[in-house]
């Protein structure tokens, strides 16, 4: 599995209360979600999102709350996937659990600026910066966690099985 996308650039601990503000929190509607998705941080992000965009960050993505609604508004947003240097361990799982793809990779993160169209393959973790052609080495995931985001989140997994 690919994505292809455009870059949108963020920096250290963007916690799940900008990535979906708490306000928010009283709708489960994932498209509901999606429309509020980081706009505390940058107002414009979901007028300019299109689908198969990456966010990219710095240390400790997804850091906060344990809500699994961030998750779901990144990737209802039509984010194709979040690279970071680290991310939050509950953030982590709950990306997994809905199916949104993560990469871990602090050597792409330093390089990649905001704009870059990136291309990624999940099955051997190497994101391939098409604007500066420069390839970087991620952490894919295991078989069983590709499973997971190819079925669309756990729950689907599980039910397939």
């Amino acid at each position: 599995m690919k994505a292809n996308g455009r870059v949108f650039k963020y920096g250290d601990n963007v916690d799940t209360d900008v990535i979906i503000p708490a306000r928010y929190l009283n709708t489960s509607d994932p498209k509901e979600l999606a429309m509020h998705c980081m706009e505390d941080i940058d107002a414009d992000f979901i007028k300019k999102v299109e689908n198969g965009d990456i966010i990219v960050a710095n240390k400790n993505f997804g850091c906060g709350s344990s809500r699994e609604h961030a998750p779901i508004a990144i990737k209802e947003s039509g984010v194709s996937c979040v690279i970071a240097s680290t991310f939050a361990r509950i953030f982590y799982r709950n990306a997994i659990n809905i199916g949104l793809p993560i990469i871990e990779c602090e050597e792409a993160v330093k390089s990649i600026d905001a704009g870059d169209e990136l291309e990624i393959d999940f099955t051997t973790g190497v994101i391939k910066n098409k604007s500066k052609n420069q390839e970087y080495q991620g952490e894919p995931f295991p078989e069983f966690m590709q499973k997971i985001i190819n079925s669309n989140g756990l729950v689907n997994y599980i039910k397939n099985k």
